[in-house]
């Protein structure tokens, strides 16, 4: 006599719930960062759900995620809100960017050590042009001003520093992209940009770092100034575009 093999219910693929809430989770953390969501915002699992057009679990799944990132807090009873800003813990960001920059670009100036050109020829493409070649599309801008910090590190080697200085720039995208609204701030990083990398090719260390504290203290300051009120002013600007 065979033996008799137990069935078992069909259960939900796990790796489809997976999938969908690393995509809810980026989503809203794109929302968050394009000011589609904005501190203090209030709102519910089923409200995403339609929203975004998936099922309420990957939505949870996703929102648990975000909540231990510190980007929402679940509310009694009432759904799930985007916290405020936490400006003392934005410094303790910009504190830890600032070594992890600086560290990286003495080690791309050190002629021994072996590093990633390609990137470096990469952000010269962007970065070292003539002024009317100059984007002023101020996503646009924010985008490569995010990879232009990310690859400096990146083009150093070390890619533990390079995981942890992607976690910050996650952190502090929204307040970056603030920083973005203003011509000016566009005008003065295509400046600074350019500087700190003309000394990083050219093997300059001690400038190049020197360089690149001042632009991180410069945009260091410029939080400081954020109000909330810019934030939904930004939140309206991009509705209106």
């Amino acid at each position: 006599m065979s033996a008799v093999v137990p069935t078992t219910p069909d259960l939900p693929d796990v790796a489809v719930f997976r999938t969908r809430a690393d995509e809810v989770y980026a989503q809203l953390k794109r929302d968050v960062a394009e000011f589609k969501l904005v501190p203090g915002d209030r709102f519910t699992e089923n409200e995403i759900s339609e929203r975004l057009g998936v099922s309420r679990t990957p939505v949870r799944q996703a929102l648990f995620r975000l909540q231990q990132e510190g980007f929402v807090e679940v509310l009694f009873r009432s759904g799930w809100r985007v916290l405020p800003f936490d400006f003392d813990q934005f410094e303790q960001f910009y504190d830890l960017r600032m070594v992890l920059e600086t560290t990286a670009v003495h080690r791309l100036c050190e002629t021994d050590r072996h590093i990633d050109r390609a990137l470096l020829d990469e952000l010269a493409a962007i970065w070292l042009v003539p002024a009317a070649q100059r984007s002023s599309d101020t996503v646009q801008v924010a985008q490569w001003d995010e990879a232009f910090h990310c690859s400096l590190v990146a083009a150093a080697g070390n890619a533990e520093m390079a995981r942890v200085h992607r976690d910050v720039t996650d952190r502090i995208r929204i307040i970056r992209r603030l920083d973005f609204t203003k011509q000016p701030r566009i005008d003065a990083t295509y400046d600074e940009h350019a500087k700190i990398l003309k000394a990083v090719r050219s093997n300059r260390g001690d400038q190049a770092a020197m360089l690149l504290r001042a632009h991180i203290e410069t945009s260091q300051a410029e939080v400081r100034k954020i109000t909330l009120h810019q934030v939904h002013l930004a939140r309206l600007s991009g509705k209106a575009s």
